[in-house]
């Protein structure tokens, strides 16, 4: 048996009604505005790797790998692995780095475009 492990280049959490109607914890949603410079709280199921050392793109996601376009660019400061209730949850904070306004290309990959 192995270990498994999933990495992702970038966060994807579910829209805040899954929160309000009590779906899903407020961690595991975007918040209902977002803020450069403002530090928020993200929980995520099973075990993930982040990249830590730059900006990567927030997203929306409805599940089964449906994600919109990234919503905000962020940066990951703290990625713990938890297990609650036998199964093994990532938590952590993310701050805001940039919010990307709709038709805005920011990410190329891991490159950014900052212009």
């Amino acid at each position: 048996m192995g270990i498994i492990v999933e990495f992702n280049p970038d966060l994807a959490l579910r829209n805040i009604l899954e929160f309000k109607s009590g779906n899903r914890k407020n961690e595991e949603c975007m918040p209902e505005s977002i803020e450069v410079g403002k530090i928020y709280d993200f929980l995520k199921k099973d075990q993930r790797n982040y990249y830590l050392h730059g900006e990567i793109p927030l997203l929306e996601t409805k599940g089964g790998g449906v994600l919109s376009e990234p919503l905000a660019s962020i940066i990951i400061l703290e990625a713990t692995h938890f297990v609650e209730n036998n199964q093994i949850y990532t938590k952590g904070k993310y701050k805001v780095i940039k919010i990307i306004s709709k038709d805005q290309v920011y990410f190329n990959g891991f490159n950014l475009n900052t212009k």
